[in-house]
């Protein structure tokens, strides 16, 4: 297979070749093939491969994995303490907070295991195994049992990755979750097999006034000040396999945790980040840039900025609905901002420019390698001819899809009518059963009625302005005939009178189920006709796009070929990966010049207790002012909050251990910069950086703020 000749011919290239080493995602499998650790040591590293990645034996590797749903964490005790982001860890604190116990605003801090909180639905995954399955799906494919499409689908995939485990020596093994993915835009698939921890219990979280200092108004933005962590543990059952909560439970015995340099980093100094980065495209053509900025950013910027102006008029008048809509609203704003701050890099960046010469370059190379002629026309003509279809697309999934939540499932309706009209009992109880439940999934502890009324309210408008008639759900026409265009009052009506509006109404209506009340409810229509829009917009597009995988497939490949002997790698798509640079200052513009590096001077020059973002709690304010840091400063005094590096990251990296040249966690990452937010689609490393939290300023704020010295001591701290 040529994806095979290119990692051999990978394997033979000498190390003096060309290539700007701190760009890349690297996988781990193939560090020694692509000889990427020569190039490490030569930035400054000390460990070898085997020490950071050994599939038969522990490595570094063995303390990193996936927290929750999308970030990364790390451990950092032999008793299984997980250090991640405090935005990673938001939701859990969300979810443990009320107005009573308003863990967002005061913190939480865990003075004993039994004040450590079990957090249902939260887990933790360590990569266990990383297995090469590129013949077996390429003999699948050979043999005519699936596409070479279909073989990069989900249903393919999911599959095949349950009958290697079911064939494999972890069969029936505690936790194991196997993932079977494409990398190389199918060139490569590699099945992954995941042991997977499901008592994770919330252990230590700062205040969100260190925890996200400076909030949305920094996001994105350096010079940082944010104290961006928090700590949970792992239980496991008595013999260290996963396990359900139970109180039986005892912290993880972890075979690998890292120690924590208190040295700090200089200017220069080495730094890798091992970590979970979740999705990339940097093999994107230029016309298909030009389409993400139009079509899905565009639409995200619009429609989030209805929906979050609505949340925060709401939020900042109670302490309740603050509360409920603290988790979403911080979801939601981040890819908002990043979808503003990646269109004006896009521009100022000139990343169309860089990918028009990446395209004349590829042309002329395909001039001897006929396979390749003419596939990025023919990408180009898939994104014309797609282009409308999906800016509609990305409008109607952020206006109705993504910030909209009341509604009433039209599936649940129809097996109602269906028990109605053919006198079946157990079908009826069962679908109203089943009714009961999806009402009280809407109607939970972080759903507020009012507000989701006010957000539709303010959203069908504004959907009606991006989009014309036509493209609009046929719910419109009720608006305009039956309601004058009042959108108001459809509104009301429908949060008012239809079945699901209320506990009430649903409760008659399952004392007395018809079919003429399910026809005439105003949230069913209103469901039905929303998501047969979605679905008939949705089934265009991937018809329009159907030769895109293939195409891009080709692309790659291609690409990959031409950039030989420099070895490349596959766009990020949340497996284990490492990027490896260096800590470095950067000038984002003329005359202007940053440092590496952010004190707690900056958090006082930036109070504002006028601002909700800028407040500085008293005693951290008092701690500051006294200078005491304890073993935590730096030689001169000064207490050092966060750094910069150059390492390649994206969302999904947010927790990753930022380690140093001898495997010591110097920090944790949790943000980019706003200058390089075209990073996803093209490195720049002159202005790409990742932006971390000290681990020094961490250790500092547990100890002296939280009163946790008992977790630091039971860390391995390293003074040299």
């Amino acid at each position: 297979m040529r994806m095979k000749r290119l990692l051999v011919a990978a394997i033979a290239a000498t190390l003096a070749f060309s290539t700007r080493a701190d760009e890349g995602m690297w996988l781990l499998q193939l560090m020694k093939q692509q000889n990427s650790i020569e190039l490490m040591k030569k930035q400054g590293l000390k460990l070898d491969a085997d020490a950071i990645y050994n599939p038969d034996g522990v490595s570094l590797k063995d303390a990193v994995g996936i927290f929750g749903g999308g970030c990364t964490g790390e451990i950092i005790s032999p008793e299984g303490l997980i250090l991640t982001n405090h935005h990673c860890g938001y939701e859990s604190i969300q979810q443990h907070s009320s107005v009573e116990h308003d863990y967002l605003t005061d913190g939480f801090w865990a003075m004993s295991r039994e004040e450590e909180l079990p957090t249902p639905g939260l887990e933790f995954r360590f990569v266990h195994r990383i297995v090469d399955i590129t013949e077996v799906v390429d003999a699948k494919v050979k043999a005519g049992e699936v596409s070479e499409t279909d073989a990069m689908t989900r249903p393919f995939l999911s599959k095949l990755a349950k009958e290697q485990l079911a064939q494999s020596d972890l069969a029936g093994k505690p936790g194991i979750e196997p993932l079977a993915l494409p990398f190389y835009a199918g060139n490569k698939y590699y099945l992954i097999y995941y042991k997977v921890y499901s008592d994770v219990r919330m252990v230590a979280a700062p205040p969100s006034s260190v925890g996200k200092f400076g909030g949305e108004t920094d996001n994105w933005m350096w010079p940082r000040h944010t104290g961006d962590f928090s700590i949970f543990r792992i239980y496991a059952d008595k013999n260290g396999d996963p396990a359900p909560y139970s109180a039986d439970n005892v912290p993880l015995k972890t075979p690998k945790y890292l120690p924590i340099s208190l040295s700090g980093p200089k200017e220069g100094d080495y730094a890798m980040v091992m970590g979970f980065p979740g999705s990339t495209e940097r093999y994107l053509t230029q016309s298909e840039v030009r389409q993400l900025m139009e079509a899905e950013n565009q639409a995200m910027i619009d429609m989030r900025t209805v929906y979050l102006d609505v949340l925060k008029k709401y939020m900042s008048s109670s302490d309740k609905i603050r509360i409920q809509y603290a988790n979403k609203f911080a979801g939601s704003s981040n890819y908002w901002k990043n979808s503003i701050g990646m269109n004006k890099a896009i521009v100022d960046n000139d990343v169309l420019g860089t990918k028009a010469e990446q395209e004349q370059r590829f042309a002329a190379f395909a001039v001897q390698h006929p396979e390749y002629r003419g596939v990025v026309e023919k990408i180009d003509a898939v994104v014309e001819k797609s282009q409308a279809t999906l800016r509609q697309l990305s409008y109607l999934s952020e206006g109705l899809g993504r910030t909209v939540e009341f509604g009433c499932p039209p599936a649940i309706m129809d097996q109602i009518k269906e028990a109605l009209d053919t006198d079946n009992d157990t079908l009826l109880t069962s679908s109203l059963a089943m009714l009961e439940k999806a009402h009280d999934m809407i109607f939970n502890k972080d759903y507020d009625h009012d507000v989701d009324r006010a957000v539709m309210k303010a959203m069908l408008p504004a959907l009606a302005k991006a989009l014309t008639p036509e493209q609009l759900p046929d719910f419109y026409q009720t608006i305009q005939k039956k309601y004058k265009g009042d959108y108001d009052a459809y509104v009301d009506d429908l949060y008012s009178k239809s079945i699901f509006s209320s506990k009430k109404n649903l409760e008659k209506f399952l004392k007395k189920p018809s079919v003429k009340a399910i026809e005439k409810d105003m949230a069913t229509v209103y469901s039905r006709s929303k998501l047969a829009k979605l679905g008939e917009v949705s089934q265009l597009y991937a018809s329009l796009v159907a030769e895109l995988p293939l195409l891009h497939k080709t692309y790659i490949r291609g690409l990959g070929e031409m950039k030989l002997p420099v070895p490349s790698y596959p766009d990020a798509n949340f497996t284990l990966r490492l990027t490896y640079g260096n800590v470095k200052s950067y000038n984002p513009k003329d005359g202007v010049r940053y440092n590496y590096y952010t004190t707690t001077e900056g958090i006082l020059e930036k109070e504002d207790p006028a601002n909700p973002e800028f407040v500085v709690p008293a005693k951290l304010k008092e701690l500051i002012q006294k200078g005491d840091y304890g073993r935590y400063a730096m030689p001169d005094g000064t207490m050092p909050v966060c750094f910069l590096t150059t390492n390649d990251i994206t969302g999904g990296n947010s927790g990753s251990p930022v380690i140093d040249g001898e495997g010591r966690l110097i920090g944790t990452a949790f943000d980019g910069n706003w200058e390089s937010l075209s990073g996803d689609i093209n490195f720049d490393n002159n202005l790409q950086r990742c932006i971390v939290l000290d681990v020094r300023y961490m250790l500092f704020i547990l100890e002296k703020l939280g009163g946790c010295k008992h977790l630091v001591d039971e860390m391995t701290i390293l003074t040299d």
